[in-house]
């Protein structure tokens, strides 16, 4: 007999409490009013949507997905497209809906001259169609129907060239489960993506036959934003204050793990020091960072230090929970539709790593160990109403986006749930074991994440803004952030012999394939500072 059980996305996710009434900004500026001018062409967010088509074959979970028409559409507004997203969910997401204001003689927005069909569902009740766009403008988004005829030309929009940027495939929505037929269905977003790139994600998807895909997406666009002052709907400090107000992350340490957070202030009124290429001497650092080399890059000329004393070292490698802080950048993303939180850990020392051999868990000695170990998430939040979006979650060198809907908000306000996992402090937004390496040859780094000690990051004098700089002068960056050199010596160690001293009754097949994945995963070198990361300027970087 057919399961009758509801499929996640039957239900629309809202966050576990109200927005709040964010404060008034002193510029006048457009955070969280609804719209946002890109230039001449205003554009809206709509969440809520007319189901056109469902599958409960294929994709994630083998549940299917459901592609929908957003509805209603503002009067005057025009939709770009149609949107889609898996079954194994509970509906969130938008599409962008415009109309054109700039009053000028050459129209923002034009009707398709025609579509063409791109695939229809064997049961006949799902249509996909691209639009055919007018000379000098292009295509934005899809449309589905439910029946075989066209859609009508102004069911979706085109959009002028001039106002449009180059997307890419985001995210695998849905795939076929007939493997004869192949086609899948990704969402889009801007190609470019960083502070200064004005690429909007408009919320669209494309579908295409399998291997082709990238091919499809060139055939479609984003929007952008051409306003003179892009940043006008950024929120002001008082704004993003709020921001972290509302969201700032429940941050879970594994109960087992010695090595905690701490502020940096803390670091360097405990004794950390200075050490300069070619001199013995170190230099105590001052409380501020004041007398840290400033600017310059990453030459290998300076790093920093534990102290010397070795029982103060000890200590200081063990953080101090009590009194760690977080330091956030604030910065535009998608053309300035977004502001991205940067929330940075700062932690005195970097624990030993452990692998996973079958069902043997091996210490690996000191390979992993590190000082001055920066981390971070970021929270992405929509210029058009200030909801949190999604998550970032930094795991080593790369990480993860994670949807609102689905992480955990332990306290039933709208702060997240992150797990710090056991001595390398990556961050998950769930507790369990993650693996490094390749499950299929039965060897991994571990990454344990449990609910220890809590850190509660919007608690008081536990935020600090560090970096607007969108926001001009209203935000004075601390002498420490400007250090761009490591924040630890590197780490110098023969990965061979120390993995056949940890693993050597293992056998060397399996001793190889270890030191293979260890010298992956650990490069050696000591950390750098928020700044010196590829994400201060672009958008994070994926697994």
């Amino acid at each position: 007999m057919a399961s009758t059980r509801a499929l996640p996305i039957e239900t629309p996710f809202s966050l576990p409490a109200p927005l709040p009434s964010w404060p008034s900004s002193v510029s006048d500026g457009g955070f969280a009013k609804g719209s946002i001018d890109l230039g001449g062409l205003e554009v809206r967010q709509v969440i809520t949507f007319d189901k056109v088509w469902s599958t409960a074959k294929g994709g994630e979970d083998g549940v299917g997905a459901t592609f929908f028409k957003p509805a209603p559409v503002p009067a005057g507004f025009f939709s770009v497209g149609h949107y889609a997203q898996p079954n194994n969910r509970p509906l969130f997401g938008h599409v962008l809906v415009a109309r054109d204001v700039s009053g000028g003689t050459g129209a923002l927005l034009a009707p398709p001259l025609d579509y063409t069909l791109v695939w229809s569902s064997q049961d006949g009740a799902g249509h996909f169609w691209l639009p055919t766009p007018p000379a000098g403008y292009k295509a934005v988004g899809v449309a589905v129907t439910a029946t075989p005829d066209k859609p009508p030309l102004d069911e979706v929009t085109c959009v002028r060239a001039d106002f449009t940027d180059r997307c890419e495939t985001e995210e695998e929505v849905w795939w076929s489960s007939d493997r004869d037929d192949g086609f899948s269905a990704s969402s889009l977003r801007p190609a470019v993506r960083g502070i200064d790139a004005r690429g909007v994600h408009t919320g669209t998807f494309v579908l295409a036959q399998s291997g082709a895909t990238a091919a499809s997406a060139s055939s479609l666009a984003c929007l952008k934003n051409n306003s003179a002052v892009y940043t006008s709907c950024m929120p002001d400090l008082a704004q993003v204050n709020a921001i972290l107000a509302a969201y700032a992350p429940q941050l879970f340490l594994h109960p087992d793990d010695p090595y905690m957070p701490s502020s940096v202030t803390w670091f360097f009124q405990n004794g950390a020091l200075l050490y300069q290429k070619g001199s013995q001497t170190p230099t105590p650092v001052a409380a501020d960072g004041s007398n840290l080399p400033q600017g310059g890059g990453n030459d290998g000329g300076y790093w920093l230090d534990l102290p010397v004393d070795s029982s103060q070292k000890e200590r200081v490698k063990k953080g101090d929970l009590a009194g760690a802080k977080v330091y956030v950048q604030a910065k535009p993303m998608l053309g300035a539709t977004a502001t991205d939180l940067a929330v940075w850990f700062f932690y005195p020392f970097n624990g030993p790593a452990r692998a996973k051999v079958g069902p043997l868990t091996i210490p690996l000695g000191k390979i992993g160990e590190h000082v001055g170990d920066w981390e971070h998430l970021t929270l992405r939040v929509s210029n058009f109403s200030g909801e949190l979006l999604r998550v970032y979650f930094s795991q080593h060198s790369a990480g993860t986006w994670v949807d609102a809907s689905q992480l955990e908000y332990p306290d039933g306000n709208n702060r997240p749930s992150a797990y710090a996992s056991l001595h390398g402090h990556a961050l998950y937004p769930k507790a369990g074991l993650v693996l490094q390496g390749n499950s299929q040859l039965g060897v991994g780094i571990r990454n344990d994440c449990a609910r220890g000690s809590r850190m509660d990051t919007g608690g008081a004098g536990r935020c600090e803004v560090v970096s607007a700089e969108y926001l001009g002068g209203a935000v004075a960056e601390p002498a420490w952030l400007l250090f761009d050199r490591e924040w630890g010596p590197r780490e110098e160690y023969d990965i061979g012999r120390e993995i056949n001293r940890v693993a050597k009754l293992l056998p060397r097949s399996t001793r190889e394939k270890l030191r293979k994945l260890v010298e992956k995963v650990f490069v050696g070198e000591g950390p750098t500072g928020p700044r010196m990361k590829g994400s201060w300027r672009d958008d994070e970087r994926e697994k």
